[in-house]
């Protein structure tokens, strides 16, 4: 049973030292007992107390990750039913099933969509995470000299091995132990032996019940035996099942603090339908709807850009504006007598003036300060967008490194910051642009570097 806040408040220090990031004990303890917060973000608190408090520290859905490294995909460690509440934390990883059954050509093809649709937004890159690999032949050996042959070309990409064979998916899971992949799946009649092969190579495992209650029944079992990183399907693959089996076992685990349905889940919008924008329909549900893996049949740009989309807008920390990272962007083959323009980080403001700027055709460097997400007008407003703050920016960025000139083109709505922007900045001519982006282009047409 999950202890109370007042409960776990005793066992913490009591230091009210804040190093949490809250500003005193009863209140970190208040959080754990929600599940909005990690034990570990408590630098004093003692190993017994770790101990005694790991069920009421736990996201009520475990977080677990797929693959190793810096790459490796994260799921899990949900909290929260709603967005709006406070945020969602692991973005569903997409997958693309390849099977043993492929010819070598329709395998290539999928590796290489994988490796290849990439999408920069934001300043991020998106893309797919994962390559399932089905063993439908029913060959050990045919599995595992597939898994052998695409090992080598995940470029990082996590694996899902998929078989109810124990004999297949240990031959495959031996092949790739070292890649920590997720193996799929566990059911009633074979649960132990899945198991086994689980622990021997310490990977996640993905349990399969015909129902929830038979779920719940296989869960229970494989976490006494030992097994605590597992992946959750229902076996629905009717869209009203799925969609309901989702929402169950989210509120389960978050509302009623069920542990048996307290871990993420995957789901194979593949096998609900063979129309290819059918699929994507429903792979968009369960990205909002709760999966942690989606697998998909195959990889198409027109079909998997909305659904990275759809998964960076929703996992995006609402209370945190989107922002593209604080730098220099060379916009077009910019060269040393080329224009410098700065504006604030707010993404769309970003995307929008560079967007205006490459269509310009005039090369240029843009200066990106960092105003924590804020457009240029609420930035200056919060003084996080004046001359105090841009022109140390200015100085250490290394702008001055590439430009022989020293013209600064500055928004036209911060205008009321040139004086004292030059004065922060001697050296340099302070430009006003523009106050629409639009108008940038030309603009940009009456530039001289002398």
């Amino acid at each position: 049973m999950a202890l109370t806040g007042i409960e776990i408040f005793k066992k913490l220090p009591k230091t009210n030292c804040a190093e949490c990031g809250v500003p005193t004990c009863l209140a970190f303890a208040m959080k754990l007992a929600a599940g909005q917060a990690e034990l570990a973000a408590c630098p004093h608190v003692s190993e017994q107390a770790k101990a005694e408090l790991e069920e009421a520290s736990a996201p009520p859905i475990r977080p677990l990750s797929i693959g190793v490294g810096e790459k490796a995909l994260k799921i899990g460690g949900e909290t929260v039913m709603f967005r709006h509440e406070k945020r969602f934390v692991n973005p569903p990883g997409i997958a693309v099933l390849v099977t043993d059954k492929m010819n070598e050509a329709e395998v290539e093809e999928r590796l290489k969509k994988l490796k290849e649709l990439k999408y920069e937004r934001v300043g991020l890159f998106l893309q797919a995470d994962l390559l399932a690999i089905r063993g439908e032949s029913g060959d050990p050996g045919k599995f595992e000299a597939l898994v052998k042959k695409v090992k080598e070309k995940l470029e990082g990409k996590g694996l899902i091995l998929m078989s109810e064979d124990p004999k297949v998916l240990s031959a495959g899971a031996k092949a790739c132990a070292e890649l920590k992949p997720l193996l799929y799946a566990a059911t009633k009649d074979n649960a132990e032996a899945m198991a086994g092969i689980a622990k021997e190579i310490s990977a996640p495992l993905a349990v399969k019940g015909k129902s929830l209650d038979e779920l719940t029944e296989l869960t229970t079992k494989l976490t006494a035996a030992g097994l605590k990183d597992l992946v959750l399907d229902s076996s629905a693959r009717t869209t009203r099942q799925a969609f309901e089996d989702q929402i169950i076992m989210r509120r389960a685990a978050l509302l009623k603090k069920f542990r048996p349905l307290g871990f993420p889940t995957i789901t194979f919008p593949c096998e609900m339908t063979d129309d290819q924008m059918k699929e994507a329909l429903l792979a968009s549900m369960f990205v909002a709807k709760y999966g942690g893996i989606v697998v998909l049949s195959n990889l198409e740009g027109h079909s998997l850009f909305p659904l990275l989309v759809e998964r960076l807008n929703i996992f995006t920390d609402p209370q945190r504006p989107m922002a593209t990272t604080q730098g220099i962007y060379e916009i077009g083959g910019p060269n040393e007598n080329s224009p410098v323009l700065i504006t604030s980080n707010f993404s769309l403001t970003y995307f929008i003036v560079s967007g205006e700027i490459e269509g310009s055709r005039m090369p240029s460097w843009l200066l990106v300060k960092d105003t924590e997400g804020l457009s240029v007008m609420t930035a200056w407003a919060a003084g996080k967008f004046g001359a105090d703050v841009i022109g140390p920016f200015v100085k250490k960025c290394g702008i001055a490194d590439k430009v022989k000139h020293r013209k600064l083109i500055i928004p036209g709505y911060a205008a009321v910051i040139s004086g004292e922007l030059e004065e922060e900045l001697p050296d340099w001519k302070v430009m006003i642009g523009p106050r629409e982006a639009g108008h940038i282009p030309a603009f940009l047409k009456m530039w001289k570097a002398e």
